[in-house]
């Protein structure tokens, strides 16, 4: 979602998508646009981005000039205004999965330009959710995983393999004989190992990143 069309920090931001759109071709991820102005504003743009950022912005711009959609989303921000009065929209990412149901959504105000390398990180994060992990804190790919929380030590072990995942001793556990499912666990990446060519498929193609 973007304010509007030539306003300087949505021209970064479309810049640095079309810049990594490779990148998110990878994970089975396709880009769309939205910005409150019509299909002409939007080609006009689309040349000012190339000239500005050296790219060339070739995924879909959905168009709202009456701002129905932003309203039906409840993305409007009062507290900043365009030069006619109106509220601009809020920077949000919504990135939605196959069945068209919102797996994240991350929201900037209006004043600060988008994190992409943020993004990618969340996608990478999500599609391994299918693999049966949560990645923790400052997560990159490569880095341990955690063991999702609902598997009991016995389903972890059955999944990860003997020795798969390592339990963190933590206060609150010990003494605990028949504890079925530490709350902490880590194991290994499951994607690390994942050739770069099938990125896409291994990671389940089809997320939908709307930006």
């Amino acid at each position: 979602m973007h304010p509007g069309d030539y306003t300087p920090v949505c021209t970064t931001e479309l810049g640095a998508a079309a810049n990594l759109e490779p990148e998110f071709a990878k994970r089975g991820v396709k880009l769309c646009g939205f910005s409150v102005n019509n299909a002409p504003s939007h080609v006009g743009w689309i040349k000012d981005i190339k000239v500005a950022t050296g790219q060339t912005v070739e995924f879909p711009l959905i168009c709202d000039p009456y701002r129905d959609y932003a309203v039906g989303l409840g993305i409007l921000d009062f507290t900043n205004r365009d030069s006619v009065g109106l509220p601009m929209t809020v920077r949000s990412v919504y990135i939605i999965k196959p069945d068209r149901t919102i797996a994240a959504m991350i929201t900037y105000p209006a004043s600060l330009g988008r994190n992409f390398d943020e993004i990618l990180r969340a996608v990478d994060g999500l599609q391994r959710g299918k693999a049966g992990v949560a990645c923790p804190a400052d997560w990159r790919p490569g880095n341990r995983c955690i063991v999702n929380f609902p598997l009991s030590d016995a389903q972890a072990e059955e999944k990860f393999g003997k020795g798969g995942f390592d339990i963190v001793d933590l206060p609150s556990e010990r003494g605990k004989k028949d504890l079925k499912k530490h709350y902490l666990r880590y194991t290994k990446d499951p994607y690390a190992d994942a050739p770069d060519e099938d990125e896409g498929g291994a990671r389940g193609s089809g997320l939908f990143f709307c930006c």
